[in-house]
Parts: C-alpha cells; structure tokens; sequence
C-alpha cells in the first residue's frame, strides 16, 4: 500500500469515516463514559465501529483518541495512562484497516484555554499535544489528523508538536460556526492561509455545523491555498426531540453534498457528530463515481518504455497513415467527424444499427461506440462495433475500458479486435460501478488508460505487456479520453503527457460547454500536442444540463447556459430542445479552429438530432470559402 505522503501526490478523493462517537452512544456507551479508555477496557467494540466505516467505503479510519491528551484524561483520573490508550487505539485501527486503509492518528482541543485567553502559554500547549502524538506515532499511525479546532493559535501548537516529532502529513481542520466563521471570528481565508504557511498538508473543515455551510466554507477557502482540502461535516444541527438530541440529516442528503463539495475541491470528504456508517456508505457511492478505486497495478508510473528499442527486427509495424480511413485523415490533418450512439440494452441491435446506417449515409467519418459508460450494463462494445463495421460499412471508434477486465482479459479482448478487423480505439480507465444500477458489482482497474495506451502500443509493435513478440503486430489507431474542465488541472495535463508519451496519436474530450476551458487546456498542452477531437453534446432540456454538470463525472456546464435552457426549457420543451442544438452549434464554431475533429453525442440515441449539429460546419466552411474570396478579391 501506498505510504499516505505518495497518496497526496494522486488526484483521487478520499473517503474519511463518521462519527466514532456516535456509534458507541448508539451501541449504548453513555456519554458520561471516558470513550477514549474504551480503547483498553472495551476494544473489540471500538474495532466494530471501525469495521463497520470500513465496510461502508471509509479509505481513511481516526482513531479513537478525539479527547486522549493529558488534560483531557485528567478529568477521568486517566491521565496516567494516556500512552497506554492512545498506542492501543493505533492498534485496534491498524487491526481493522489491515492494508485496505490509512490510519490517522486524531488529536482534538486540549480543553482549556492558552494564551491570550487563557493562563497556559504556547509551549505548554505544544508540550501536552507533543505527548499524544509521540504516543500515536509509537502505535504506527499513517499520518495525523487535527479536527475541531476554533483557536489558529491552538492547532498552531499542535502542528509544530508534530513537527519536532516526524514529517507524517497533517490533516489540519478547523470549525466554523453558522456566521461561518470560528467562535473567535477567524474566517476560513484567515485561518486557512495560516495553516497553509504553518506546514499543514491538507487543509479542511469538521463539526461545528452541516454541510450547507461546510461548503461555503470551502468555497472560501480555495482561494487563498493550493493545498488539498478535505470536510468532515455534521449531519446537520443537532435538535432536541423528547431530551435527546437527534441530527436530522439523511444518508441521501449528505451525499448530494459530497457531489457538491467534490466539485469545490474537496479531495478528503467524510462525516462528524451524528453520521453513521449508513451516511459515509452513500458519501462513499458519490466519491466513486468522481474518482475510481486506486489501480492495484500501475503501468504508468515511472518512466515509460519506449517501444521502438526493443522491437524484433522482423517485425513490420503498420504505418499510421494505413491503419484505418480514421487514422488516415487523422494522421493527414483532416478534420473528422463522429457520432457517438450507445449499444443497444438488449440482443436486438436492429434499432441501433438503423440508426447507424444513416450516419453513413450522411458522410460521417465514424460511430463513436461507448464501453459501459456510467456503468451501465449494455449488449458489449466490441460486439457492436463488429456488427457497425460488418453490416452498415462505417468505421466505428471502440471505447475500451479497464473497469471490467484484468490484465488477461484485455490483451485476448485486444488481439481479438484486431483479428475482426477493428482498427480504432479510445483508450479510457473507465466509470466505477457505483455509479450505475449494480452499485455491488466489483472493478478490476489493473492499469488505468495510460497503462492500457502503454499496453496497445505494444501490440502496435508486434509485443505483448511482458514484450514478448506476439507475431504480426496490431494496427490500432490509439486514442484516449481529456477532460479540459478537470478540477486539477495540472493533474490533468500530467496524465495526458503520460498518454502521449505511452503512444497515444489523438484524445477525444469531454463534452465541451465551457469553450474558454479548452481555449486553454489545448494551449497549456502545445508542449505534447496531438489531435484533439472535441466532444459535443447537444442538450435537450433544463433538466438534462443539471444532471449532466451534476452527475456527470468531468462535465461543467457555465451558469450563462444553465439559465438559456432554463429559459427555454420553461416556453416548451421544443423550445429546450432547439435552445440546446443552437448551443451546441455556436460551441462547435468557437473551437473549429484549434480542433481536429468534433464527437457529437446523440441524446436519447436521437442521431437526426445530433447530425443537425454538423451544420454548424457547414456555415463554417461557407465563411472561409467566403473569407478566401474577399482576400483573392483584395489581391
């Protein structure tokens, strides 16, 4: 397993668990209990509530040591025996996490008041937070978490305790109240540009408050740090029902938060007071569908072979230019056009290649065939494409994903393509089943797409993954998957210079409704530049741009265009419908010249309605011809 410190260096959100104390109150600890001790008087119960967060998606487990610093124990007549409980809590984690998780050493408030609002000084604050944290690293811990502190002044002591330890990372998380400031009036820019400046590696936000205000938190703080961001939110405000007090929010809701904080740049996303197992389940099925498991094996770390040194020299690899009437026009400069159309649910393909057959006969360059996209369970790609190929006489583009297929199964899948006769290929990592209806399905995710690309330009030179020659070579045509609108942007640009450098000669994008995003990622790329084929996707109502900016993973769609179809959505849903082909058309336009291609995708599986959209290349080339003429006439 990854060390936590190599963990950061990956743009994957991470799962924390919940409420720690809220599950032994649950399971009947009352709250006049010492639940820390617990960690030495009861912990086969404690290792239950891990085991129970750990089974609901938790990547990341606290120990049960909030409240194990010396004053704190004090107060039970336990302060003797603070080593004893915070290395025990270590150990029952660790027992529980095994090596499917991180262990993170929490330390909470001191309890009292330092200076300047308090009589103990700054050092004696370090001194007592030095002590639990040289006990939590005794025990083993992956890193440290420093949750639910109002004082700066007071988790800054924390940090430099930690400091003169060790370098484990450090989660730093203050609390906001519902003014969304701290008790002491600090604001997240505030308290967050200090901890940055203070060395913490994760900057976040816990307790205090639901994750309505969590959020505008976050929101705040983005703007003055480049550290990763995490949020532990309350499942609500507490309300008195009958002298006990309850959290009202729902597992459904604090998931609808979870999209919503991902998408402000949470990369660390779990609960506080009053979430259980049943909330980080649902905020767990919401990280997932944003960021798919970690690959168990990675092809595209370190440095890439380069094929050309180590290919037998009887080999003939296949010129690009030759591959395919895609590959061609590709390799040529030509501008492509595809549709893209979803296989069919069923055995009948009938319907679909109808449908396909009038692509052809419109003059387009290929049919887009997706590979279980948001995990949905359809008639196989590969299958498709075949039947596209061999019945209707138009190229398709198979989409082909590392989700569903281990090493093995990808190499017989590849060499089985290219003996049907397949030539093109977009090369993706592919959506996690939690996003689709068969939530418990499993992943493989052996490699991701820049290992399968590392994988397929191989084949393309007569070897296999071990390079092993395999005979005559593969002719793939490699493309691979860009979104523009990636929430890490550097992360993203790095991933794509990994594709190009494993052999990838186009990448289609996301669907593109932001143009100034890709203005800028296709410039911030010009070092590694390949062809880029723009993926657009004609809207068809109000309702179907909100789900696709919220539910769809890497798609953005701007406010200005969420309110023209909002506008137009409310008149008809003609009007919707042909509000949203006018956008996509003025969105092809504003690209066309520094894009290759374009990928249009049919809603619904309505490709007359996507083929309107290639008017919009029409009036193009009918302004340049018309360009070319005022210029011959001025001549």
């Amino acid at each position: 397993m990854q060390t936590f410190r190599e963990l950061l260096q990956s743009d994957r959100i991470h799962v924390f668990d919940g409420a720690m104390g809220t599950m032994l109150y649950a399971k009947g600890v009352y709250i006049n209990r010492c639940y820390d001790e617990l960690n030495v008087s009861n912990p086969d119960l404690v290792r239950e509530v891990h085991a129970e967060y750990l089974h609901a998606g938790a990547d990341i487990i606290e120990t049960n040591t909030f409240g194990a610093t010396a004053y704190r124990l004090h107060q039970y007549g336990l302060e003797g025996s603070l080593a004893e409980i915070n290395i025990a809590a270590v150990r029952i984690a660790r027992q529980a996490a095994g090596e499917d998780a991180h262990v993170a050493g929490a330390i909470g408030p001191l309890g009292l008041r330092i200076e300047p609002y308090g009589p103990t000084s700054f050092d004696e604050a370090k001194d007592m937070f030095k002590g639990q944290a040289a006990a939590l690293l005794e025990g083993g811990v992956d890193l440290f978490l420093l949750e639910t502190f109002s004082d700066v002044s007071e988790i800054q002591q924390a940090i430099r305790a930690i400091g003169e330890l060790c370098d484990l990372p450090i989660i730093a998380q203050m609390t906001i109240m519902t003014d969304g400031n701290t008790t002491f009036g600090t604001t997240p820019e505030v308290f967050t540009s200090r901890l940055d400046e203070w060395g913490a590696d994760v900057i976040g936000l816990n307790c205090g408050v639901g994750p309505a205000i969590i959020l505008s938190g976050l929101e705040k703080m983005r703007t003055v740090t480049k550290k990763k961001l995490a949020a532990q939110p309350n499942a609500g405000l507490p309300r008195d029902v009958q002298g006990r007090q309850f959290y009202m929010c729902s597992p459904e809701y604090m998931s609808k938060f979870a999209k919503r904080l991902i998408q402000s740049g949470a990369k660390f996303i779990g609960g506080c007071c009053g979430t259980t197992p049943a909330h980080i389940k649902l905020i767990s099925d919401a990280v997932r569908a944003a960021s798919p498991r970690v690959q168990r094996m990675v092809m595209s770390s370190g440095p890439l072979i380069h094929v050309e040194e180590i290919v037998p020299a009887d080999i003939k690899i296949v010129p690009a230019e030759e591959r395919s009437i895609w590959s061609r026009k590709i390799v040529r400069g030509e501008f492509v056009t595809s549709v893209e159309v979803l296989p069919p649910k069923g055995v009948d393909a009938q319907k679909t290649l109808d449908s396909i057959r009038l692509l052809k006969e419109a003059g387009v360059d290929g049919v887009n065939i997706p590979d279980g996209a948001r995990a949905q369970s359809r008639m196989s790609a590969m299958a498709t494409a075949v039947l596209v190929e061999q019945q209707i006489g138009i190229e398709s583009v198979l989409h082909y994903c590392c989700r569903d297929r281990n090493l093995l199964g990808m190499m017989s899948d590849l060499l089985g393509a290219s003996a049907l006769g397949l030539r093109n290929l977009l090369l993706i990592t592919g959506d996690p089943p939690k996003m689709g209806p068969y939530p418990d399905a499993t992943a493989v995710f052996d490699i991701d797409a820049i290992g399968l690309t590392n994988m397929v330009n191989k084949l393309n030179h007569g070897l296999d993954i071990g390079n092993n020659p395999i005979g005559q070579p593969t002719a793939f045509c490699i493309g691979v998957g860009v979104n523009p609108g990636a929430i890490n942007p550097q992360e993203e640009i790095r991933r794509f210079e990994y594709k190009v450098e494993a052999g990838a000669q186009y990448a289609i994008t996301q669907p593109v409704f932001d143009t100034d995003q890709l203005h800028d990622f296709i410039k911030s790329v010009e070092h590694v530049r390949i062809p880029i084929i723009a993926g657009i996707w004609p809207l068809v109502s109000y309702r179907n741009a909100e789900f696709l900016h919220n539910e769809v993973p890497g798609v953005r769609v701007t406010p200005s265009i969420m309110e023209r179809m909002r506008a137009a959505s409310a008149i008809s849903k003609e009007a919707g419908r042909d509000e949203g082909l006018k956008i996509a058309r003025e969105s092809l336009l504003e690209v066309r010249d520094i894009i290759q291609g374009v990928q249009v995708s049919a809603p619904f599986g309505n490709v007359k309605y996507a083929l309107e959209v290639f008017g919009a290349l029409e009036e193009f080339s009918r302004e340049e011809a018309e360009a070319a003429t005022n210029r011959s006439a001025e001549e």
